[in-house]
């Protein structure tokens, strides 16, 4: 394709990208994703993130935050680091970070914990929050109500439910990030019917690579591994849902991530 198209959520500090990241990244490009937001799910792994954005200062960002599942590590003391951090010109967003209580790798009290904390940053930081929730939508949308006209923005990260919460989310504010679960014929159905109803000013795309490799996409990948190369099948769907060119979706999605992440207007190749 021809339109750039703007990942905002791909893990490239995974470990499945050691041996071949570059390569990855070259694909990527290839494809037409120019540009990628990489995300940070706990303090180490937010500073890997800033360091790979600084390798390719004009084609990757990154955010800083922990994910609910390592909210029981958060502490108040790790406050000045991911301030630090967040002062960084490659740092866009605070997160991911929300509630999950599918797993419930961290306890339920620790996640609200560590999400009231994170978004305590982001209102300091004056940075938009890059948001996670499954299973958990009332006490999630109940936290954010608390910061309301506080936040400079969020976006929920790989939104995977319904109208009905979509609705929730819109009247927050929320942008809405859309992933490969839109291609899964057994799980995406709620999401297929809630794409079309997003407004196109609060859409954006995302492979949350190297995870929800799209369950229609033929590899030969025997590893199922995602990579960001894979964001235009991901855009075709959802283009294909809201009746509108690939183009159309392309231009909008990423002139959302662009204003919404304070990205520069337009990218060059580094």
């Amino acid at each position: 394709m021809t339109s750039e198209l703007i990942d905002i959520g791909a893990n490239l500090t995974h470990s499945s990208f050691a041996a071949d990241r570059a390569a990855v990244l070259e694909r990527a490009l290839s494809a037409g994703v120019r540009r990628m937001i990489i995300t940070g799910a706990d303090l180490s792994s937010s500073r890997q993130a800033v360091a790979l954005a600084q390798e390719h200062d004009t084609r990757l960002w990154s955010t800083a935050g922990v994910h609910p599942h390592h909210a029981r590590d958060f502490a108040p003391s790790q406050r000045a680091a991911f301030l630090e951090l967040l002062g960084s010109g490659k740092v866009v967003a605070v997160g991911e970070c929300g509630l999950d209580y599918f797993r419930n790798l961290s306890p339920p009290e620790s996640q609200r914990a560590a999400f009231a904390a994170q978004l305590e940053l982001a209102v300091s930081a004056a940075k938009p929050v890059f948001l996670h929730q499954r299973d958990a939508h009332e006490d999630f949308v109940a936290i954010l109500r608390e910061f309301a006209g506080r936040l400079t923005g969020g976006v929920a990260h790989c939104f995977t439910a319904g109208p009905a919460e979509l609705e929730d989310y819109l009247l927050l504010g929320l942008h809405i990030g859309i992933t490969g679960w839109v291609c899964d014929e057994r799980r995406g159905h709620a999401l297929r019917d809630a794409v079309p109803r997003v407004p196109q000013e609060l859409l954006m795309l995302e492979t949350d690579a190297p995870y929800l490799l799209p369950r229609d996409l033929n590899t030969a990948d025997k590893s199922r591994r995602n990579e960001p190369a894979n964001l235009p099948h991901v855009a075709a769907t959802v283009a294909r849902l809201r009746g509108v060119s690939l183009e159309v979706l392309a231009a909008a999605t990423t002139g959302n991530a662009v204003r919404f992440f304070g990205l520069p207007s337009a990218a060059t190749d580094s």
